[in-house]
């Protein structure tokens, strides 16, 4: 583990609010343990292990009934940690892989049999190397006939370059953490309306309401992002997610209370419909259907 690196809460709270029969954590990670699930050497951090068990017992705790489980970049493209988890919980949880270019139908095919229904493609360059669109284009290409989606992770600058290439693949894509705002900035600065339009325009495009303590100037505290995730669930309720983002990787500024997070659902999503269409059935329409 990085000298720097903050390890997970040991001890969240018990959430007040009480999720929904069915909900999801729609955006959460495992790592490793190394021992077993070597990190890539090709990566930019190296977190504590947070292995399946934990994830699984933190979700019951929660109250929560299922996982979305991202393949996070100090794996890189050896998903092996991601399909074990997968296997375990079997039809509790599915997976967004990442994949190389060079990927076979067959590997495909055996991701799709274990739980996998995405790739992710991550553009923030202090996490991973860049990568040619032309890869992730020809990787969407391979993932089409699976009726698979794309993940794409960035920061609020790089949308304006990056907007043409979402709109191109012209297939299901779920944008993490809402674009990455700049909270100071407000909910109708032209940044944030830039990213309100792509979902506007685009009614293929999702996105997850979801890391609050990323995004936050006030932590502990998140209510200058509730106004953000509020807005799109409010706008587009059929194409939101939320997840805790367990175990937090490369948070600096404080150790997120995942209970306390789970707290926050109420303030951006108010009613109880839009609670189940949050965390139920917008996340089992995209990775439960078949």
């Amino acid at each position: 583990m990085d000298a720097d690196y903050l390890p997970f809460h040991d001890n969240p709270a018990k959430p007040e609010f009480k999720a929904p029969a069915g909900a999801v954590d729609a955006h959460c990670h495992v790592f490793g343990p190394a021992e077993t699930f070597p990190y890539s050497p090709k990566r930019k951090y190296t977190p504590c292990d947070a292995p399946k068990s934990q994830l699984f017992a933190l979700r019951d705790y929660l109250g929560f009934s299922r996982n979305v489980i991202v393949q996070a970049s100090c794996h890189g493209t050896d998903n092996a940690a991601l399909l074990d988890a997968l296997d375990s919980a079997g039809d509790l949880a599915r997976g967004v892989a990442v994949v190389s270019e060079d990927i076979t139908e067959a590997e495909l095919q055996d991701m799709h049999e274990r739980g996998v229904r995405a790739v992710r493609f991550n553009f923030v360059k202090r996490l991973v190397d860049t990568t040619p669109k032309s890869v992730f284009k020809n990787i969407a290409n391979k993932i089409r006939p699976l009726g698979w989606h794309v993940v794409v992770y960035f920061e609020a600058p790089d949308l304006e370059e990056i907007a043409p290439f979402l709109v191109e693949l012209d297939m299901t894509i779920v944008v993490d953490h809402m674009g990455r705002p700049d909270v100071a900035n407000g909910v109708e600065h032209p940044d944030f309306q830039r990213f309100v339009s792509l979902l506007d325009e685009n009614p293929n495009i999702w996105t997850k309401v979801s890391c609050p303590e990323r995004l936050t100037n006030t932590a502990p505290d998140y209510s200058d992002v509730v106004p953000f995730a509020k807005y799109l669930v409010e706008r587009f309720p059929s194409r939101v997610l939320w997840g805790t983002d367990w175990p937090h990787p490369n948070m600096k500024s404080h150790v997120p209370d995942d209970g306390k997070l789970v707290d926050v659902i109420p303030q951006i999503a108010p009613t109880a419909d839009s609670q189940q269409a949050l965390l139920v059935d917008n996340p089992m329409k995209l990775y439960w259907s078949e």
